[in-house]
Parts: C-alpha cells; sequence; structure tokens
C-alpha cells in the first residue's frame, strides 16, 4: 500500500492585542479554515510579542482568549489545527536567545518595522523590541515549519527566518527546514477606512477599522464615515480613487461579485446607497460569527480545554527540535 507523504506545515502567529479586523477576516482567517484538511497548521497567539509594549496584565489575558474565541468561532477546528498561547511554550523563548547568538546586529538593524514601531514608541525602545524579528524567526523554526502566511510587510522577517535557518544549518547540518511564504489564492487586501494608501490594522485608531466583533450600528456608522472622494460615481480605480475601490474589495470578497457587477449595480446611484449595501453585506458576513464568538467566549471550560490541548500537542514538537538543537550547539539534554 503506498504510503501518504506527511503533510506541509503552516505556521502563523497572530496578536492577541486590539480587536482583531475585518481585514484579518478576510485575508487570513476565513482562509485558514480552508488550510486545515491540507496541511498541518498551528496558530499562535503570539502574547510574548505583545509585551515589546506595556500591557495592562489583566486586559492581555483577557485579549488571549478573546483571540483564541475569535479564531474558533471562524471555524479553525482545535482537533485539526494546533491553537495556543506562545508564552506557554517555554522553547520559543530558549530558542529565540539561541537563535540571537546567530544573528547580525546590522540584520537588525535593518528592519523597517523596527524603526516604524521605534517611532510610535520613543519612550520605550526597548531591546525586545529590536530582536522581536528574531523570537518570530523561533516562533517559525521551532515547528520546523513548511510555509507562512504573510502579507507584504512581513516578507523582510521572513526572509530574515531563512537567512537564520540558513546560517545555523551551515553550521551544524540540516536541522531547521527552512520556511517558504504562503500567499493564499482567496483573499483581498483591505485597507484602513479613514486612509485606503495604508492597510487596515488593529493598532489604528477605531475608526479606521471594522473589528469582527464590532456590532451592526457601529459597521454601518463606520462604513458611512468611510473615506471616498466627490466623484459619486461607484468605479474600480484602485489608484486615483482608493477609498471606493477600498470598499469595492470589500463587498467582492464578502459577496462574490465581480468589480464590473458591482459597477453594474451601483450605475446612476450615490455613495449613500452604496455604503449603506457595502454595510449590509459586512453585518451579514459577519452575523454567524459573532453568534458563535458570543457561545464560545461564554465557555471558560472549553477555552480552558482547548488551551491545555493546544499547549500539550505544540510542546511536544517543540521538545523534540530544541533536543536537537540543544546537542548540536553543546548544551545538556533537558528532560521533560
Amino acid at each position: 500500500m503506498e504510503q501518504q507523504a506527511p503533510k506541509k506545515r503552516i505556521f502563523s502567529g497572530i496578536q492577541p492585542t486590539g480587536n482583531l479586523t475585518l481585514g484579518n477576516y478576510i485575508g487570513a482567517l476565513r482562509n485558514f479554515g480552508l488550510l486545515q484538511n491540507e496541511y498541518d497548521c498551528l496558530y499562535s497567539i503570539v502574547d510574548m510579542h505583545a509585551i515589546t509594549v506595556r500591557q495592562d496584565p489583566a486586559e492581555l489575558r483577557k485579549a488571549c482568549l478573546r483571540t483564541m474565541s475569535i479564531f474558533l468561532a471562524c471555524g479553525l477546528d482545535p482537533e485539526k489545527n494546533i491553537i495556543y498561547f506562545q508564552s506557554q511554550v517555554p522553547q520559543h523563548a530558549e530558542l529565540a536567545w539561541i537563535l540571537n547568538c546567530f544573528t547580525y546586529m546590522g540584520e537588525l538593524n535593518r528592519m523597517t518595522q523596527f524603526k516604524d514601531k521605534s517611532a510610535k514608541h520613543a519612550d520605550n525602545i526597548n531591546a525586545g523590541l529590536f530582536t522581536y524579528p528574531v523570537l518570530m524567526a523561533a516562533d517559525i523554526l521551532l515547528y520546523l515549519t513548511d510555509l507562512v502566511p504573510i502579507g507584504a510587510d512581513q516578507k523582510q522577517h521572513l526572509e530574515l527566518a531563512r537567512d537564520i535557518a540558513l546560517r545555523f544549518n551551515a553550521v551544524y547540518g540540516d536541522v531547521f527546514t527552512v520556511p517558504e511564504g504562503y500567499f493564499p489564492k482567496v483573499g483581498a487586501r483591505i485597507m484602513s477606512l479613514q486612509d485606503p494608501t495604508r492597510k487596515m490594522s488593529k493598532s489604528d485608531p477605531d475608526e479606521c477599522y471594522i473589528a469582527i466583533i464590532d456590532p451592526p450600528d457601529v459597521i454601518r456608522r463606520k462604513l458611512r464615515r468611510a473615506v471616498t472622494d466627490c466623484e459619486a460615481t461607484v468605479r474600480f480605480e484602485p489608484e486615483t480613487r482608493p477609498g471606493v475601490a477600498n470598499l469595492m474589495s470589500i463587498l467582492s470578497a464578502l459577496s462574490g461579485k465581480s468589480m464590473d457587477q458591482i459597477e453594474a449595480d451601483f450605475e446612476g446611484k450615490g455613495y449613500g446607497q452604496f455604503k449603506d449595501a457595502v454595510a449590509d453585506c459586512v453585518i451579514a458576513a459577519l452575523e454567524p460569527i459573532q453568534k458563535e464568538y458570543d457561545r464560545i467566549n461564554k465557555d471558560k471550560a472549553y477555552l480552558e480545554s482547548v488551551m491545555v490541548s493546544g499547549r500539550e500537542r505544540a510542546q511536544s514538537i517543540a521538545y523534540r527540535t530544541m533536543l536537537k538543537v540543544r546537542k548540536k550547539v553543546g548544551l545538556a539534554a533537558l528532560k521533560l
């Protein structure tokens, strides 16, 4: 009987701070559910990354559970996927220290995200912020990851992870899998509602994004206030009319309609009707997710069981990797 090839492994980490957005859903979370039968998937709530910025401890713990609830509400099966908190697998921090010793200062100095975050948090430019990309590399390499779903803003970090893996392997042999970027076929790049030249981000002011758990009246208000232009015609022209194009992208991604169909539907109609139609579509798409989120978020016993199972399964893989890494670099073996 012919043996099946092992599934390729996908790793993705999402920070729990802020509210996951419609952009996160369309660009990532919705697609994750399509991957769970084809790939071996790990989804980490990367709370250690979050503390490069000062956090309220109680709120951070709540945010981790909220993020896990949203993952589950969006259709991620905890039996088919490993869903866990990064900080509950100490091998992330252990491997990050070892990989720090294989990363050059010049490489970290070139990281554009460090420059951006330093500008935003000038009163707290800490070493963790500087070495953040090495922890990100450890997140990926710890699980011998084949594929990492990334956007344009994460390409530099993935390249660093690849460089570190190749450098380590050149010294010690074939230890780490050299990861590739995964670019989903289904998805759209959703932009800020107030600055449609920038990606929708949960770290932006509230009016700039739609949160997955925003109530319907809030969604409608945000979309009515979304930036468009003075032409009052619905045409997909992303270079010259990015605001209208962004709303069309949202409607297309959630309804399955082409841009030509959307243009025809709103021929001769104003932006008011167009924005209301986008709001109707978003509210309808998020309603079942929000209902499931409310149910799951109240079930603390279930969340605890998912958390424990995810931690144990992630630790099992991480422990095996670190046995090999420790042996290669000359550290004493650590027994579970």
